[in-house]
């Protein structure tokens, strides 16, 4: 994949976001770190203190089971609609001309739904893996070797 100079590229999953730019041109990207963003989102276990509900029904013989919330997905869907929410800001500012999005495949899928126009237009490629935890040398191959 090209990335052009001064391309904006993010990097992101449910907990963490890297908000980088090239500085090099589309053959040779050199991506510099503008912003870094952790949440930290234990384990939904470690979030959840109760077990699920059931509801008994006075009509008929029917019982049923609440679903279990997944707090631990919640918060990844939060922060995947907040990095949205930064990225929606930086186009209405005019901030980049071009986005790259990697991104875990359900993270990607957040994202999308989030998305304002303006972002939408500027969206130059998705890429679906989870790259946040990689080196940034590591990051520039992959978009190199992208579709």
């Amino acid at each position: 994949m090209q990335v052009p100079h001064k391309a904006f590229v993010v990097v992101a999953d449910g907990r963490k976001m890297l908000f980088l730019r090239n500085e090099g041109d589309a053959v040779h990207p050199n991506l510099v770190v503008e912003r870094v963003r952790e949440q930290d989102n234990p384990s939904d276990g470690e979030q959840s203190t109760d077990r699920p509900g059931r509801a008994f029904s006075s009509v008929g013989a029917g019982r049923s089971a609440y679903e279990e919330t997944d707090f631990h997905q919640l918060e990844e869907d939060r922060f995947a609609a907040h990095t949205a929410e930064l990225l929606n800001k930086r186009a209405l500012t005019n901030d980049f001309e071009t986005l790259i999005i990697v991104a875990p495949p359900k993270t990607l899928g957040e994202l999308r739904k989030h998305y304002h126009q303006e972002v939408q237009t500027r969206l130059a490629g998705e890429i679906g893996k989870d790259l946040t935890g990689h080196s940034i040398p590591d990051i520039e191959k992959a978009l190199l070797a992208a579709d």
